[in-house]
Order: C-alpha cells, then structure tokens, then sequence
C-alpha cells in the first residue's frame, strides 16, 4: 500500500525522506520488520520503540512513524513524527488491512466479568443457526472453523485488524470480542467500527495497572465514550456504573436488567446443577447454564443477538442447546459422588457471585469446600477481599497458590489470610501446593459435597517465575479423584 494513502488519516507533525513509497507491512517490534516495513516507535511500560528504530531499519524497514525523531536519520528512510505513535498505529493498522471492522457486523463486549462467556456464547449462537461468525476471547481466537491459541484479551492492534481481515476473506459476517481495559488504554480498539458495544458489571479488577478504581472506570468509559451514532451500546441498568458508561455516547443506547424494567427484562425461575429455567421478554426457556450471574451474560448475548437482527425466537432456541464455556462453572462428577465446579472467578465480585450461585443450589446438606489463591504481580489489594469472602461462603476455604508469577506464593497467601475474620479462623487452611490443595479439598469431601476450583477456568498451565508449567484444574481434579477412589 502506498504511504502516501496510509498517512490520509494521521495527523502528522512533521515528515522527512521520500513519502512516495510502497509500504510492505505495519509492525511495532523491530523483531517483525521487514524490506519495505513501517516501523512504528511506540512508548510502552518496559521499554521505548524509539530505542529500536535503527534495529527495525538494520531488518530492512525504510519508513519511521514516532514522537521525537533521531538525531542521525538514515536519507534512505521516510520519517514522520506524530504526538501519538499509540493511536496512529491503531488507525495505519486499520487502513493498512483494508478496514476490515466496517465490512462485517463487529461486537465488543467490556466489563470485569463475563466477558469471555457473553462473546463465548455470542459465537455459538451465530454458529449453531447456520451463520459464520468469528470470536477474539481470553480463551481462543476462532475465525470460522480455524482455532488459534489466545495470547491475549484484546490482541495488539495489527494482529487485531490482521485477524478481523482474515475473517472478511472467509466470509465471516460478525465477529464477538472481548475489549480489556488495558487495550482500551493502549488503543488497541481505536480505529475499529463497532455495530454493538456491551457492558456486563464494573468491580475491583486490574488497580495494579490503572492505580484507581476511578481511573479504570473512565478506562472503561472510554469505550463507549469514542463510539459513533452507528453503533448500538446496550448497558446493564442493575450495575451501578451501567449508566456512567453511556452518558457521553453517541451511541443508540439500549439496556438489560433483571431487577427493574429495561429494554431487555430477565428472569431466573429456578435451577440446579443441571441448568436453569428463565424467562425473557415473557418467554420460558431452559439452558443448561448454571449459576445466577450466567443469566446477566445470558440477557446480554440475547439482546446482542436481537440487535444483529435475530428473531428472539431462534435465539431461545439457540440458547437452549448452548453447552457451557470452557472453564466458566463447568461442573463435573466424581465416581464417589462428589461435585467438582471449575470457574474462572479471579476477583471478588466474581468469586462472591460463585459462591452465592452455588449456594443457591445446595440444601445445606452438602459442605462446600473452595480452593482459590491470588494471581502474582498483579492487584494486591484484593487479595483480603477474596479471603474474606470465600471464607464466609465456604465451608471450607483452602488457599493455596494461583499463578505466582515471580512472587513468592506463601507471601500471597498470607495477604489473602489477612481479611479472614476472626471468628471465620477455623474455616480455612493454607496448602501452597496447587495439586496438593486440590488433593486434600478430595479427602476431606464426602459423596454430595461441593468441591469448588476457582482462579484458572480454561487455563492450562501455572506460570511460576516466568516459566509456564502444564497445569489443568479439570484435568488435576478427574485424576486425583480416580486415584483416590481406588
């Protein structure tokens, strides 16, 4: 593509070298360039691109998108300074590629929790009525029927605009993504046209990266905040933040709640570990999800679907014969009669929401025991919150360790201790030992208890200073239970 073209867009400050150039890919790692690349400096929390222009010019790029230009510039490459390298990239990515979010019907979905089973769940209604839709989650990249590993919530911009391409060219029609709050922050959805934008909940989540709670919820703002009038932002009225989210939008604005009236209006009937029986808009339906907060992802996902054009019919058919999102309250059962729910839950909004959904359920015969812990390296302040509350709503709470990451884990364990309150001191003990805690959470329980795995869901591996080791809770749970029972 000629530079000339890309630059239509960025506001550019000043330029240097022959514009009039063939530009053969966009690329933010001097690893990535390539004869004919534009390499763009960006400013990231490790490390300055600026520091690599001539590393990404050594690999053959010969045009330079940055903040402040060198001293020494080579007279064979095109030099363009910019005030922000973040959100030119994110527009060049999206040229770049052809503009791919506006040729198919894109949804973002943002909020703490829910994300990955509202998109997860968007996905397999799309498919399982026949249409051709791609997914961007937590758990896998999915463009038709190629699966790809995630790296990310919200991938870096150029993979992003690569993927939504390649989705294009298949012949897809929509595409669900999760939208993080880091890549909101980092622009990686500037530039993107969005049909839907949802909104799931608001809690304490990522204060290691935003430092406030109100930094993270004008973040997540931001989102809704750049939307354009074509879009549709449906928002959750029973979320206290639900609102603050639209109120600058140029959005057509729509919304879903199951304890007052809304646009979209749910209800849960009844339910045990099998499933739920709901009603939405004055219609009965059964889905074999469990747990309250699915019916809030349900909701969401039904009025997406309804906006995109579906009859609410078909999508009620659709969502009956819904399986359950890969680590998101999968339940299983062992040969000796004991209950294994394995959840992603890694905040306490999350986690409280679990406990009370499986509380729900039980009839108090049963104990519930809980192992968890708290990821490493990130928000410390609510490691309390959680030991707190998975104590009150155990029976049983055994710590243990999460994904450390270069932590020491009894250190993390040991914060998590200190919101226990005191006259809950009986209710919990530390095993640091991920497999050994879920080891001895099978000891202890009896046929028809409750034994809860929370924090990894879908995760396959623990990361303990910097090396990622094969860790599978459902796989863990299953072999130590047969072992056990022999």
């Amino acid at each position: 593509m000629n530079l000339l073209q890309l630059l239509n867009r960025i506001p550019t400050l000043e330029t240097h070298g022959e514009m009039n150039r063939e530009v053969s890919a966009v690329v933010f790692d001097s690893r990535q360039a390539l004869p004919g690349a534009l390499y763009v400096a960006l400013r990231g929390t490790l490390s300055d691109g600026h520091s690599f222009i001539s590393a990404a010019i050594a690999n053959g790029a010969d045009v330079v998108i940055c903040e402040d230009l060198p001293e020494h510039r080579n007279p064979d490459v095109a030099y363009i300074r910019v005030n922000d390298a973040s959100r030119s990239l994110a527009i060049l990515a999206s040229d770049f590629y052809g503009n791919p979010s506006a040729k198919l019907k894109l949804v973002g979905i943002t909020g703490t929790n829910g994300k990955t089973s509202v998109c997860t769940l968007l996905f397999d209604i799309f498919k399982n009525l026949g249409y051709k839709p791609a997914l961007i989650s937590t758990v896998e990249y999915r463009i038709g029927d190629t699966v790809l590993p995630s790296k990310h919530t919200t991938p870096d911009v150029v993979s992003l605009n690569r993927m939504l391409a390649e989705a294009v060219d298949q012949g897809c029609q929509w595409a669900f993504m999760e939208v993080s709050s880091h890549g909101i922050h980092q622009n990686r959805t500037t530039g993107l046209q969005f049909a839907v934008a949802g909104f799931t909940n608001l809690t304490h989540d990522h204060l290691d990266y935003h430092k406030s709670f109100e930094e993270y919820l004008r973040t997540k703002k931001r989102f809704f905040d750049e939307l354009t009038p074509d879009t549709i932002a449906i928002t959750n009225l029973d979320d206290k933040n639900g609102m603050v989210m639209l109120q600058n939008t140029a959005a057509k604005e729509k919304n879903y709640a199951l304890k007052t009236m809304a646009d979209y209006h749910g209800r849960f009937l009844e339910g045990d570990f099998n499933g739920m029986l709901l009603n939405f808009q004055g219609k009965e339906f059964w889905t074999t999800l469990t747990g309250k907060f699915n019916v809030y992802n349900l909701l969401l996902a039904f009025a997406v679907a309804v906006e995109l054009g579906l009859e609410e019919q078909e999508v009620l058919r659709a969502i009956s014969q819904l399986k359950r999102v890969n680590g998101r309250f999968e339940t299983l059962k062992s040969q000796g009669g004991i209950f294994f729910v394995v959840d992603y839950a890694h905040t306490p909004d999350a986690l409280d929401n679990l406990l009370d959904s499986i509380n729900d359920i039980r009839t108090k015969n049963e104990r519930l025991i809980t192992v968890f812990g708290c990821g490493g390296n990130r928000d410390r302040a609510k490691r309390p919150e959680m030991g707190k509350i998975a104590t009150r709503k155990s029976t049983l709470a055994i710590i243990t360790s999460d994904n450390p990451r270069t932590e020491d884990p009894v250190e993390i364990i040991k914060e998590i201790e200190a919101g226990v309150e005191a006259h809950h001191f009986s209710k919990y003990i530390t095993v640091p030992d991920r497999r050994e805690a879920i080891k001895m959470a099978i000891k202890f329980a009896e046929p028809n208890d409750i034994v809860l795995v929370a924090g990894k869901g879908h995760e396959t591996y623990q990361d303990i200073n910097g090396v990622q080791h094969h860790f599978d809770d459902k796989e863990t749970l299953m072999e130590l239970s047969e072992l056990m029972s022999k």
